[in-house]
């Protein structure tokens, strides 16, 4: 292929991992629910592994497809699983340090770009012999939760309101945040819970519609629009 199709398949590759994280975004809302934080972490596993495989055996499939189908499967599982962390994270987390857990998030991106660039150097597994493994290397982690995340409760928010499971409720917190009064905090759900009941659940659009939050998404809006100004994404 011409110089010029080359770099048009090179800028899909990079590019349509945003397609496949806002595929995994949009659905992680009916999953988190359908199946519970928990499972739904599990199974964000799933598309990083797939990924792993297709784009670590690409260069001996002589294949660059798979790279593409790759990236668009790692998108899916960046997409969930940033999402369904935020929710589980501020869910188990006590109220005194919700905050503090929340940002575990934004710390943990930046640690991994820095982990992906320092692996990426000529040095590491920059190079032609090895970029294989280091485009697989995601499986790493995705191992990780699939061997430790199985060993915590569900969220306990989930397990009371969606799951209508007060024993459940209580069991999950005494395992997350010890033994001790913690009935304010549940007492906090129950209320969350009589405060929703018979309400359907609220689609982007109506969202979008709601004035209630009209400026904390503007906010949001503005403030993701710049982080994707500032130049980082460009490197």
């Amino acid at each position: 292929p011409s110089e010029e199709i080359i770099t048009l398949m090179w800028s899909f590759v990079v590019s349509i991992y945003s397609i496949g994280g806002l595929l995994g975004s949009l659905s992680a809302g009916y999953l988190s629910v359908r199946f519970g934080r928990k499972k739904t972490m599990l199974f964000a596993n799933i598309p990083a592994l797939l990924s792993a495989a297709l784009m670590g055996l690409s260069r001996l499939c002589g294949s660059f497809e798979m790279i593409i189908a790759g990236r668009l499967v790692s998108g899916v599982c960046g997409g969930l699983a940033l999402n369904i962390h935020l929710m589980y994270a501020g869910e188990c987390a006590p109220r005194k340090l919700r905050g503090l857990i929340a940002i575990t998030a934004s710390t943990a991106i930046a640690v991994g770009k820095f982990v992906g660039f320092a692996l990426g150097l000529r040095e590491v597994l920059g190079v032609e012999s090895l970029w294989p493994i280091l485009m697989a290397a995601n499986a790493l982690p995705a191992l990780f939760q699939l061997l430790t995340l199985p060993f915590f409760p569900d969220s306990p928010r989930y397990l009371l309101i969606d799951k209508k499971d007060k024993e459940g409720c209580i069991k999950a917190v005494k395992q997350l945040w010890g033994d001790g009064d913690h009935m304010a905090e549940i007492d906090d759900m129950m209320a969350e819970q009589e405060a929703i009941r018979g309400e359907k659940a609220k689609s982007v659009c109506d969202l979008f519609r709601d004035k209630a939050v009209r400026w904390q998404l503007v906010t949001l809006f503005l403030v993701a629009s710049c982080k994707q100004l500032i130049g980082v994404n460009v490197v």
